[in-house]
């Protein structure tokens, strides 16, 4: 039964009809304005995945009932603990308050009911205006991070400063041990990938219930960072391709399809899962985890590596194809042509590996880091490879990340060359992958961030966030290209489309002029031996 959020009495009338209220099915939607936005948030788009619901695929809610006090946050989905790494005190202090807030999360409950959705239009806004739709898919890794963090109020308001009104949605999703628990038991039962299911269950409630807000149904871009950036890439590429009509574009920031393929890899992960919370000698191990208390199965997957662990990018949370939602690798789908015909942009930061090198500090020979790569990421290369790799990112700190600092930054002898690889592996050379394989196919455009440098870290990940939600020029970007399918249009520079022949970015940059056009062809010979070694060798 269908739990709501929480219940209004209305018993001052004039409350009611003070407030901003929006009509779903039976249910009177209350939500809050500052005069240039209205916000409902927290609004449940599936039933709660508890009990005999938890680790199922998500539960539609059949009919809205009721009062819906949608003024403030819904819970969380449950985080993962996140253990930063330990930063020497040699090393510039802006790591260090960079960093910190990652441990850090919003304070909102946490709850496995957490399957809500928030959306924000324009003040004013009436069923019938049809504006298009901008939906947010936050990342963190598959380990943390919900809707709550960055509520977009800002690019509703930027949408209607520039003329081209848009409505923000974002969406929560099941995370670690909740969401992205795999291994044999779970794919026999086709339970895999259940966070990217919530996802794709986020996107119907928007079709069936969006245009109660005033939103178009029709012109919905789905739009994400990091681990949300890759999600919009596992949308375009489940079900064939096939969106269902569920959205018409798609914009990425720091994230692709991802080098992962074997589902099987993930088995001693819910082999441990298991084993902490008392289901090992279960008859029905799955059932078993069904019964434990939710904190059993948050301390077990506590124990697991997270991004900013040791083993870094190589978390057992990542999607791998689980047979149903992703029925092969993200890539060998894109090479399958399985995947969406619609326009997309997709970008990256100029260093993005420098934040998921700190913890591998203690690497300072490059015996050490042949070792690291072969045993994280490569187990099945031969010694000669692995040589090769290092070849194409040599030690010598000028050619390392974060780029164009000469000989600084070098913490260790090896820490810029390991952040070089880093950011290409599982952000660059999958960003120019899929560009390859699709520029000359469907409309794409692509971009290079080298804004908000952190000292010691760069253009790192995450950095553009800054801009996008803060109501920059690329806010002013995104907005025209949820409403027109153009980025183009305000008064920058012209964003070209990329193709193969003519791999053309668009460069945010510091100085007198933040906008340029740069070809993409950096680091081309170690990218292409990368995705290469990748595709041989998934995650």
């Amino acid at each position: 039964m269908w739990r709501l959020v929480a219940l209004l009495a209305c018993l001052a009338p004039w409350v009611c009809r003070s407030a901003p209220i929006v009509r779903l099915d039976d249910a009177t939607v209350i939500g809050t304005s500052d005069g240039v936005s209205t916000s409902y948030l927290g609004i449940p788009f599936a039933e709660a995945p508890v009990g005999k619901l938890r680790l199922q695929l998500p539960q539609p809610i059949s009919r809205y009932t009721g009062v819906i006090n949608a003024t403030t946050f819904g819970n969380q989905c449950i985080q993962q603990t996140i253990n930063l790494p330990t930063i020497p005190a040699n090393l510039p202090p802006a790591i260090s308050e960079f960093i910190g807030p990652m441990a850090i999360f919003p304070d909102v409950p946490q709850s496995e009911d957490c399957l809500n959705i928030n959306v924000i239009v324009p003040a004013g806004t009436r069923p019938g205006a049809k504006l298009p739709v901008a939906a947010w898919i936050f990342g963190g890794g598959y380990q943390i991070g919900s809707n709550a963090v960055r509520p977009g109020a800002v690019v509703v308001n930027r949408s209607v400063e520039i003329g081209q009104p848009v409505i923000f949605v974002s969406m929560n999703y099941r995370l670690s041990a909740f969401g992205f628990l795999g291994g044999r038991e779970i794919q026999e039962a086709g339970l895999g990938n259940l966070g990217l299911q919530d996802q794709r269950e986020a996107l119907r409630w928007i079709q069936k219930h969006i245009a109660a807000f005033g939103g178009d149904p029709t012109k919905v871009t789905i739009w994400g960072e990091s681990a949300g950036s890759q999600s919009v890439l596992f949308q375009m590429v489940t079900n064939g391709g096939n969106t269902e009509g569920l959205f018409r574009a798609g914009w990425m920031e720091s994230g692709s399809a991802l080098p992962t393929r074997d589902f099987s890899k993930l088995q001693p992960t819910f082999d441990l899962i298991v084993s902490e919370t008392g289901c090992a000698s279960a008859r029905d191990r799955l059932a078993c985890l069904r019964g434990v208390p939710a904190e059993a199965i948050a301390a077990a997957m506590d124990k697991t590596p997270t991004f900013l662990s040791f083993q870094a990018l190589n978390t057992p949370w990542m999607p791998h194809a689980d047979g149903v939602f992703l029925k092969d690798g993200p890539q060998q789908l894109v090479l399958k042509e399985s995947i969406a015909d619609i326009p997309f942009v997709i970008g990256s930061c100029e260093d993005e590996g420098t934040l998921f090198s700190l913890a591998s500090l203690n690497l300072t020979t490059a015996q050490e880091v042949a070792a690291y790569l072969k045993s994280n990421y490569f187990p099945g290369a031969s010694d000669a490879t692995i040589a090769h790799l290092l070849e194409l990112y040599p030690a010598n700190p000028a050619a390392g990340s974060p780029f164009g600092t000469g000989d600084a930054f070098a913490f260790t002898p090896e820490f810029k060359r390991l952040a070089a690889f880093s950011g290409d592996f599982i952000f660059q050379a999958t960003r120019r992958f899929l560009l390859d394989q699709r520029a000359n196919k469907q409309v794409a455009r692509s971009f290079l961030s080298e804004r908000n440098k952190v000292t010691g870290l760069g253009a790192t990940h995450t950095t553009e966030l800054v801009n996008v939600f803060g109501g920059g020029d690329m806010t002013d970007f995104l907005v025209r290209f949820v409403n027109t399918l153009d980025p183009n249009g305000g008064p920058q520079i012209h964003w070209p489309a990329y193709t193969p022949q003519s791999p053309q970015l668009l460069a945010f940059v510091e100085g007198n002029t933040p906008l340029t056009v740069i070809p993409d062809t950096f680091r081309e010979e170690a990218m292409t031996f990368v995705t290469k070694l990748s595709q041989e060798q998934p995650l």
